[in-house]
Order: structure tokens, then sequence, then C-alpha cells
């Protein structure tokens, strides 16, 4: 088990000083993963900076940051490891052609399996490359949501004992317990044999005083009184039935296009106007547009 941190505020602290400004439950969840040696999964909409978080530990760390990002139809062979099969090919065919030139009988599978099943041939995925790496390592497992229930099976041994078979090589057990971040949009719900194994951290949009200094912290050149107002108009979109609400990205994008537009104080027409670069969908622009015509911007 690492002992990374010495406490949550030290945690905090430490990504505060990488940009990502962190409450006391994703603070806490942080110290406890690393403690315990336990994954953290990540769990809420998507935009509220659950990828973010993986990235910023990584940084607050100087870790190696691993990447499996999930999609449906993911398998062992893209997650885990898989053979260099047309390596392995140049192999038996050089290997024959050697036993034919020099008048031996041609060479049978056994006098190359144990060859072509070593670590020559073995080509990594993201979770055995975690698994085996030597230095400091947050593996982020993100949208695991996206994978069928069925896939999930591969990650339980990983994330019970951080270890990984491989029938023609053994078990490669790991050398240093990987800080492992799970995210999900919480499209469909995971199996519980895959929540028993994780500390569950569920993220939702930040409140306002807290985006309003994500803002501040972010945007170069933004003024309290700016950043404020974003903060606001965009918590109140989010109050809106939106298809997409707007994401903290997405919050920190519109910032930084007012500051460069120079522009210290919205109106109606400026939001209407840059509302392309909060809101993606034709009908979340409409609604947001006729909300705001309405009732002003504060």
């Amino acid at each position: 088990m690492g002992e990374r941190f010495a406490t949550i505020g030290a945690v905090r602290e430490g990504l505060a000083d990488v940009g990502y400004l962190a409450d006391d439950a994703i603070a806490g969840a942080v110290f406890l993963g690393d403690r315990l040696g336990k994954p953290v999964l990540v769990e809420g909409a998507a935009g509220t900076g659950k990828t973010e978080l993986a990235k910023a530990v990584a940084a607050m760390t100087r870790s190696r940051l691993i990447r499996l990002q999930c999609y449906e139809g993911l398998d062992e062979a893209k997650a885990l490891y898989e053979w260099n099969y047309r390596k392995q090919l140049l192999r038996i065919q050089a290997e024959r052609s050697g036993a034919d030139g020099e008048g031996a009988a041609t060479i049978g599978w056994d006098d190359v399996e144990d060859q072509l099943f070593s670590e020559e041939f073995l080509l990594t995925r993201p979770l055995l490359e975690a698994i085996r790496a030597a230095e400091p390592v947050v593996l982020l497992i993100d949208e695991v949501d996206r994978v069928e229930v069925e896939t999930e099976a591969l990650l339980l041994e990983v994330l019970s004992d951080y270890q990984v078979s491989i029938p023609e090589l053994g078990t490669i057990v790991a050398t240093q317990v990987p800080l492992v971040f799970l995210t999900s949009n919480n499209t469909r719900d995971l199996s519980e044999a895959l929540r028993r194994r994780c500390l569950y951290l569920p993220l939702d949009y930040p409140d306002l005083e807290r985006e309003r200094k994500i803002v501040t912290s972010r945007v170069e050149g933004v003024s309290e009184h700016l950043a404020e107002q974003v903060a606001r108009i965009v918590r109140s979109l989010r109050g809106l039935e939106l298809h997409k609400p707007p994401s903290v990205s997405e919050t920190l994008d519109w910032a930084r296009t007012l500051v460069l537009l120079s522009i210290e104080t919205v109106d109606v027409d400026q939001v209407c106007a840059t509302l392309p670069l909060l809101l993606k969908h034709r009908g979340d622009l409409a609604r947001a547009t006729a909300s705001l015509s309405a009732s002003g911007v504060s």
C-alpha cells in the first residue's frame, strides 16, 4: 500500500498546486485510495472533472499516467495483452529456413514454442503496462460504463490483487501498487463485483463558489467580477432541462473567450452570442436563449 500523502489536507493542497480545486470528499477519496491500495470509482455526469482528477493526481505525484479508454467491444487483446503474431510467424519461417539450409529436418512446433511465447513477442496493453511498471503509476480506466458487463471481468483480477495471469508466462504481480481511477458517466449500472473492489466517489458539477475559484485559478486575466458572473450564468444554465449541460472545461473556454474579447461584464446579447461555447445542441441553444431573454443576466 502506498503512502504518497501525509494528510487529506496535503492532497487538497497538492491538487490545487496543479490547478485542480478539490473539496474534502475528493481529497479524502484520493487519500484513502492511496493508503488502502484500492481503486477509486468516480461516477457522475460528463464534464464534472472525473478524468481531470486522475490527470491532476498524476501531475501532483509526478507519476506516469497510463490510460485505458473504454469502448463497446473492448477485449482482452486491447486491455491486457496480446501476442505479436506477425513476429511469431516470421520467427517460425526463419527457423525453418535455417534448418532447411543446413540440410536438417524441418523443425517442429515443440522446438520453437518456448521461444515464441516469451517477452520478445508480448505486446503489453494499458492494464498489464500499469502492473509491470517499476516507476510510480496512475492508471486511468476511463468511461468503464461503456464496456459490456462481461468485459468487466477482465478488470477484476487486476483490481483485486494487482496481478495479471498469462497462461504461457505465469502470473505477473505488480512490484508497486498503482493509483487507480475508474470513471463512469453512469450510462448503465456497473456490476456489484466491480463496485465492491472500489472506493466510491460521486462527482457532481461544482457549486457556485468552487466553480468561481476554478475560473479564477485557471483563466489568465479574468477578474473576480467576471469569474463570479460566469459561474452564476453557467449554474443557471445547468438548471434548465438541457440535453447536455455545460461542463467545467466549457465554462473555462467561455471565460477565456470573454477575456479575449475584453468583456468585463456580460449582458444578455453577449451571452447569447457566445452560447455555442457552452452548449453544443440546437435545442439546448434555443431553450437557453429563450430563458436568458426572459430572465436577463445577473
